[in-house]
């Protein structure tokens, strides 16, 4: 009742007489009740000063320690048809084993006899750069060959050049002595006309001086026309010099350009067979990938690329294979603002999907089910879902995972920081403000050596 009106009815009537009465309003439960408040107040007290570790949570999944454990997908490097399928799903194949063969599509390597072929040209080309060295060696003992004539047909005309000027000096020795017999018969003949004069000489004896005289001037004009004609020689001799040394030199330039031509031939040659040499290797090498084989022991998870008859392209995936040897980890996520707080050697609690687990994040020795992780890398970028990426390995000092856990399996990890009172960890959670940057005791320890 709202007790709107004057006549209040509590004060008129009265209930002790009622056995509700009794029972509701008795003094022992006021007391029981505050027994029970002030117990439960205490208990709470005691709690909120309980040790509580602060912790970093992720989600991720179960994956290998080393990339090469991890599941892969085969691939053809060049394209093709499936012709014969040689494992099924769920097989266990070794190293080695043949997975599937395969046929070629392209039309410049569907000839069967293609790599013998090219063997053939390869050999032709081989043999023509034999052949060429053979002509360059030829044109080689050739330029000797013109070199030693040329330095003969020189020395005979540097000879002819030596005996012309010893002619033209023996030359212009007489040339001299003809002179010298011209001016004595010039003075005889002035000395007869002289004494044939005073009547001491007949004129016959002036006759034969003259005479005399004019024989003399004669030699000493053919005197004279020698030493032209050895001078003359001379020239002669410079100029056939010129002349061997011209032709030689033509000679030279001839066969050298025919030796540079050879050359040029043999190295090109050489190019076309380095060529098909490394076509040879690459046809051959081609014909291995006819057959796709395992890179490694494990199991055929699912054929990607089904039937007989089915087309590919190069780097298509065929077959999903996993490692049937590996090491077990767990790559989880955690968030940017936590990054700080995680480090190398970490210890880590793991919850399986899959193995039921009691937890409590705070006090890790009172969960159950959970297991023992150590962090072995953390990623430096981040991933592609925002979040930065944590490596976990098993810890060797926790109980083994279990045998049945398989690779992509998801995982939920604690990593364990420092540990505070609950009163704190309630009080932080209420700020918003993030757990407390932690060191581990290893890094600790090295600063404080550092320091001393």
């Amino acid at each position: 009742m709202l007790n709107i009106s004057h006549n209040q009815i509590n004060k008129k009537v009265t209930l002790e007489g009622y056995q509700s009465h009794k029972k509701v309003f008795q003094r022992r439960h006021y007391k029981l009740f505050n027994r029970l408040l002030g117990g439960f107040s205490i208990a709470v007290l005691i709690v909120l000063f309980l040790p509580w570790t602060q912790n970093v949570s992720g989600d991720g999944y179960v994956t290998t320690l080393t990339p090469d454990h991890r599941p892969q997908t085969i691939q053809s490097p060049i394209p093709g048809r499936i012709e014969q399928w040689y494992v099924k799903e769920g097989d266990l194949v070794k190293k080695g084993d043949t997975i599937l063969h395969i046929s070629e599509i392209k039309t410049e390597y569907q000839d069967p006899k293609l790599v013998e072929r090219i063997k053939l040209q390869r050999d032709a080309k081989s043999n023509s750069v034999q052949s060429y060295k053979g002509k360059v060696k030829a044109l080689g003992n050739q330029i000797g060959a013109i070199f030693n004539e040329r330095r003969l047909k020189l020395s005979q005309a540097e000879n002819k050049l030596k005996q012309s000027y010893l002619k033209v000096k023996s030359d212009s020795i007489d040339l001299e002595a003809a002179k010298t017999n011209y001016k004595i018969a010039e003075t005889q003949l002035e000395r007869i006309i002289t004494l044939q004069k005073e009547g001491l000489k007949p004129m016959t004896a002036v006759e034969e001086k003259r005479l005399k005289m004019q024989e003399v001037q004669a030699k000493l004009i053919s005197q004279e026309n020698k030493l032209m004609s050895s001078k003359n020689d001379v020239l002669n001799a410079r100029i056939e010099i010129n002349r061997v040394m011209a032709e030689y030199a033509n000679k030279f330039a001839k066969t050298n350009s025919e030796k540079f031509t050879a050359q040029s031939n043999q190295f090109e040659a050489e190019a076309q067979t380095s060529k098909l040499e490394n076509q040879t290797s690459n046809y051959e090498l081609r014909n291995s990938f006819y057959y796709i084989t395992a890179p490694q022991d494990g199991y055929i998870n699912k054929a990607l690329r089904a039937g007989i008859g089915e087309t590919f392209k190069e780097g298509e995936a065929l077959v999903g294979i996993m490692p049937t040897n590996y090491d077990l980890a767990v790559e989880t996520f955690v968030e940017p603002i936590d990054l700080p707080l995680i480090h190398k050697g970490e210890r880590v609690r793991i919850q399986f999907d899959g193995w039921p687990a009691i937890f409590f994040s705070g006090w890790p020795n009172a969960s159950f089910g959970t297991f023992g992780g150590k962090v072995v890398a953390v990623e430096t970028f981040i991933s592609d879902n925002g979040k930065f990426r944590v490596l976990i390995a098993p810890d060797d000092n926790e109980n083994e995972w279990p045998q049945n856990v398989r690779v992509g399996s998801g995982a939920y990890t604690i990593a364990l920081l420092e540990d505070v009172s609950i009163w704190f960890e309630l009080w932080r959670k209420l700020n918003g403000f993030p757990p407390n940057y932690y060191t581990p005791s290893q890094n600790k320890a090295k600063g404080k050596t550092a320091k001393k």
